[in-house]
């Protein structure tokens, strides 16, 4: 097939989902009315309890594995504030739920809405780090475990950004019969230690967003104007920490442990999790200006997934490790949604 061809079938299923989802446009009175629902679910270890927030089309009486999907957040922020963070009236979760998809988010314990640790009220350097991978990965397999008994279904789809493909992709690896569909938004992958030394690791960080870091590797001339809203959204970001919030100057509070196994594994040389055990189609996209999670990294975790039709791999053009809030994420939500919607489309 000529490259001319390729781009020709793309922009068709592409037009295509659209009119599955909208058979006659996608006119404003046509797209569904959204139900969310917050929840405070209990996670595997006793005294801990999750946020889980749930948006799905008002009315949906009928449940499918094909059609439930679970997002798992970053290092930093909670889900809240990335997936279901509205810019001109539309979040990523809304993308979703519209196209007729059950779709939720979890915090980790210590983000958002979840319990915070009781380190947390402490000074951060009173204790050693705290919420590793391993934790997460636990909260989210509570997390997956609720939404299967609710809905009673016997897999879903989980789509990971930065950190969240880590903890993603190591449960995808033990429990592949759990999962219909996995999506690595800007994935980790092994990296060079920075010649400088390492600071020591409290409990945790306690910091504002900055657009350098988030931003990281897009142009400076352009970072403003891939996002011109960021001090709002940063803004909204730290309200989701009911104590760094109320700091003065405001910060934002995330769990060190993460920066630790950042250390112990992908500075080692040593993967967190071994993609070539993940059994099920899955889609790998990256921005082509990411800084912290370079090309780099996805194509070596594309390398080493399983051969096959439904594993795919997707650069995004002008945008960042933060795309999914820039001016151009609606490439990475057509993506994401014509990878998930592709079995519909070919049947």
């Amino acid at each position: 097939m000529s490259y001319r061809a390729q781009i020709v079938t793309l922009l068709t299923a592409a037009a295509l989902a659209t009119f599955v989802a909208f058979p006659s446009g996608r006119a404003a009175d046509q797209t569904p009315k959204l139900l969310t629902e917050h929840l405070m679910i209990d996670a595997v270890d006793p005294g801990i309890k999750l946020y889980v927030r749930n948006k799905r089309p008002e009315g949906m009486t009928q449940f499918a594995a094909q059609k439930t999907l679970l997002f798992v957040h970053g290092a930093t922020l909670p889900g809240e504030a990335t997936f279901d963070f509205p810019i001109e009236g539309l979040s990523w979760m809304d993308y979703i739920a519209q196209r007729g998809w059950d779709v939720y988010l979890v915090d980790v314990r210590g983000y958002g809405r979840s319990t915070r640790p009781p380190e947390m009220d402490q000074p951060a350097a009173s204790n050693p780090p705290i919420v590793t991978t391993d934790v997460a990965v636990r909260d989210a397999g509570s997390a997956i475990d609720f939404i299967l008994q609710r809905r009673g279904v016997s897999k879903l789809s989980l789509v990971g950004w930065s950190w969240g493909t880590d903890v993603i992709g190591a449960y995808a690896a033990d429990r592949n019969d759990r999962v219909d569909n996995l999506v690595f938004y800007a994935p980790r992958w092994l990296r060079t230690p920075s010649q400088a030394a390492a600071p020591a690791l409290g409990a945790y960080i306690a910091a504002p967003p900055r657009r350098d870091r988030l931003q990281a590797g897009a142009p400076d001339d352009r970072k403003a104007d891939l996002m011109p809203g960021f001090e709002a959204w940063a803004a909204a970001a730290i309200a989701s920490d009911p104590i760094g919030s109320k700091q003065a100057p405001p910060v934002l509070r995330s769990p060190a442990g993460v920066i630790q196994d950042t250390r112990n594994y992908w500075e080692a040389g040593k993967p967190y999790y071994d993609p070539s055990r993940i059994k099920v189609p899955t889609l790998v996209v990256v921005a082509e200006w990411d800084g912290l999670n370079p090309p780099e990294g996805a194509q070596a975790i594309f390398r080493r997934l399983p051969s096959g039709p439904d594993k795919r791999l997707v650069m995004l053009g002008e945008g960042s490790h933060f795309v999914l809030l820039e001016k151009n994420r609606l490439q990475l939500f057509h993506e994401v949604q014509l990878f998930l919607d592709r079995a519909r489309l070919t049947n």
